[in-house]
């Protein structure tokens, strides 16, 4: 029998293993506690990045060396598990299971397709309308993965686009953008940007309003930057829709207690949206309905069901992702990291063009080696000092790293992309092409479109 051949991409990742052993040993200049924090990062990065083996392995890898070394405590490298994000998490894939072996999520897809059209273009156009106005409403990117990447995959059923077509594709990665990427334009719609606005305001005194937020940000960062994602998502992904649409025969669609779905659904959407007035963080909201769906002879998801729709590998992800992000904090080499990367631009007064690329490409960067939500934390207490730099006001220093942290290169930078993708039963692969190609054309074009909207509006 022939021996299988060894995937191209594990050399690479030997060779970040072989940089991540040379760093942990001294080599690099880096100081002590934080030698072997980068190497581990430069490592989780090539794991994560290229895809080479499930992403719960690069996290099992993290805590093994970590753990048995002794670089960390365990209560640093498993706080994530008692963070609300898991459990906003399994919850989601509760409601999001219910939403399916009930029948709603392909009653509520054949009505939305009514008013999509029936096109490809016009479906994805659709779905990811509906998820941008989500993203004023419910407070959770996790959240509107959960109730709409269940109907997108009812859509695409509907359409004849099968487990792994270009097609089913496309709706599960615009799905999983649209659910995620314009909310970095509205200020509560994520964590990051809720980790931002308090570390402005308690770090720089910089209180940040949610008209002025929205207004800088969402025109560009929210609206055409979504819409180049879908240029990139027609283009990698082409398909046509295979059956007839909504005004052909349709099949009958089996439901199980589907009004009792949708009453749970609907009063946990009314809590999610109404968080800043009862207080309950929505991962408690989405608790209490899990809860009841699970709950023998009033729920509608089995134990069966529970176990194939819980994936405990994304939970080991999420938990090695914010473990790696609270290594870089607690050793110091998140500040070293942005202050190596603000040595090397060329920032100076009276050269606003070259700031503004220089400024939002450092939160881009310093996002690669800390994910998303580390970003405010770690550059917010610069502010002030690149603000004397440019010559510019520090609010505008701070609103640059909403631009630079919205530009994501790679999925597990911000996990609820994760989350959308796994829950869809797509390959990740396919999310981290459009993500790579889309943020360097977000360079090319967004930026530069982006700091005239700022000029426009007199922020530079």
């Amino acid at each position: 029998m022939q021996a299988a051949k060894l995937d191209k991409r594990w050399y690479v990742v030997a060779l970040a293993a072989a940089v991540a052993l040379a760093l942990s040993l001294g080599v690099g200049g880096f100081d002590p506690a934080q030698a072997p924090v980068m190497g581990l990062v430069l490592l989780m990065v090539t794991l994560w990045g290229t895809g080479v083996a499930p992403n719960y392995f690069g996290s099992m890898v993290l805590f093994a060396i970590v753990m048995v070394s002794g670089l960390f405590p365990a209560e640093v490298m498993f706080s994530g598990f008692s963070s609300t994000a898991i459990w906003l998490i399994i919850s989601g894939f509760v409601i999001g299971s219910s939403i399916g072996t009930s029948g709603l999520g392909a009653a509520l897809a054949r009505v939305m397709s009514r008013g999509f059209g029936s096109s490809y273009a016009q479906i994805l156009i659709g779905l990811s309308l509906s998820a941008m106005l989500l993203g004023f409403v419910m407070p959770s990117s996790v959240g509107r993965a959960v109730v709409l990447v269940p109907i997108g995959m009812a859509m695409a059923d509907a359409v004849g686009f099968g487990k792994g077509s270009n097609g089913r594709i496309g709706i599960a990665v615009t799905l999983a953008i649209a659910c995620n990427m314009p909310s970095f334009a509205i200020l509560p719609s994520n964590i990051p940007n809720v980790i931002f606005a308090g570390a402005a305001e308690t770090t720089a005194g910089v209180r940040l309003g949610y008209l002025e937020y929205l207004v800088l940000h969402y025109p560009v960062l929210g609206m055409v930057r979504m819409a180049l994602i879908l240029a990139v998502v027609l283009r990698m992904f082409p398909d046509h829709v295979r059956t007839q649409g909504p005004t052909g025969e349709t099949k009958p669609i089996a439901m199980t207690h589907p009004y009792r779905v949708a009453l749970v659904l609907g009063v946990t959407i009314a809590l999610w949206v109404t968080d800043t007035l009862h207080g309950i963080n929505p991962a408690w909201v989405g608790l209490a309905a899990a809860t009841v769906l699970l709950a023998p002879g009033v729920g509608v998801v089995s134990a069966a069901a529970f176990k194939t729709s819980a994936d405990f590998g994304l939970l080991i992800f999420v938990v090695g992702a914010m473990a790696l992000g609270q290594m870089v904090n607690l050793s110091g080499l998140g500040v070293h990291l942005g202050q190596t990367i603000e040595a090397l631009l060329p920032l100076a007064p009276g050269r606003d063009f070259a700031n503004f690329l220089s400024l939002s490409l450092m939160a881009t960067v310093t996002a690669v080696f800390t994910t998303t939500p580390a970003v405010p934390s770690i550059l917010t207490p610069m502010a002030a000092e690149l603000a004397q730099l440019t010559q510019w006001p520090i609010k505008s220093v701070l609103m640059t790293q909403v631009v630079g942290f919205s530009t994501v290169l790679l999925p597990f930078q911000v996990a609820p992309l994760v989350v959308a993708m796994q829950m869809s039963g797509e390959r990740m692969a396919a999310l981290s092409k459009v993500m790579l190609v889309s943020a360097g054309l977000s360079v090319i074009l967004v930026l530069p479109l982006d700091y005239l909207w700022w000029q426009i509006m007199g922020w530079v």
